[in-house]
């Protein structure tokens, strides 16, 4: 048997191995919208039957890239960190160029519809929403695009406005960070300051969650908010 003395290509192998897998890979797409399901919402959304989706639920929390936590009878899952988020949005962005394959039905459609024009991707905004965004921090002076993803001294200060101004401190997670948009094939913006900026919006009425999916939509307070502070029009 080959071997190799490469750092971290076993983790790497072992990481592949446990994506590729349609039934898992449908699971940790559906996490993507940074929220916890029940073992049993997954296997009915991987279609899979519940024993099915346990065995698979468990490769993937020992493997890391859930975690999980159980309350009375049932057994709720979640990515287990942005990192994991990021690993997966990745995937999706890489595997389905130009934003994939068209759709079946009508229903299918107004979905990925629905999720091209906005939608959260872990725990921050994506799809034209999420470039919009971006571009309006960017207009404004809030983000340096240019050499990689980094805000502004008036960006902090724009998001410390906000209203959660602790979660701006030095930490392990990138303050600002670009991510791929796999519908848009352009960076939306990520890490500590998508975070904040995505609960707000969420906690504020400025976006609202659409269907089962992670497809978001903008309100008339919301699309009042982005057109005040980022210049942000058309995005209802």
């Amino acid at each position: 048997m080959a071997s190799t003395t490469e750092p971290g290509a076993a983790r790497v192998a072992a990481l592949a191995t446990l994506i590729a897998d349609e039934t898992r890979a449908a699971m940790l797409l559906a996490l993507l919208d940074g929220r916890a399901w029940t073992a049993g919402e997954l296997a009915r959304h991987a279609g899979v039957a519940a024993s099915t989706a346990s065995e698979h639920l468990g490769k993937l929390v020992s493997g890391g890239l859930l975690a999980e936590e159980r309350q009375g009878r049932h057994r709720y899952l979640r990515l287990a960190d942005a990192g994991a988020a990021q690993l997966v949005e990745g995937f999706a962005a890489y595997a389905v160029p130009g934003g994939g394959e068209r759709p079946p039905t009508l229903r299918a459609s107004s979905a990925r519809d629905a999720m091209a024009r906005g939608r959260t991707c872990y725990d921050h905004l994506a799809g034209r929403l999420g470039i919009a965004v971006t571009e309006g921090l960017a207009g404004r002076g809030f983000l340096r695009v240019e050499t990689g993803f980094s805000l502004t001294e008036a960006g902090v200060c724009w998001f410390r406005g906000l209203g959660e101004p602790g979660v701006l401190g030095k930490g392990r997670r990138p303050l600002a960070r670009g991510c791929l948009d796999w519908t848009e094939r352009r960076l939306h913006l990520a890490g500590v300051a998508g975070a904040v900026l995505c609960r707000r919006a969420l906690a504020s009425g400025w976006v609202e969650r659409i269907g089962s999916e992670r497809a978001v939509r903008v309100t008339g307070v919301g699309a009042e908010f982005f057109s005040a502070e980022l210049g942000v029009t058309g995005v209802r």
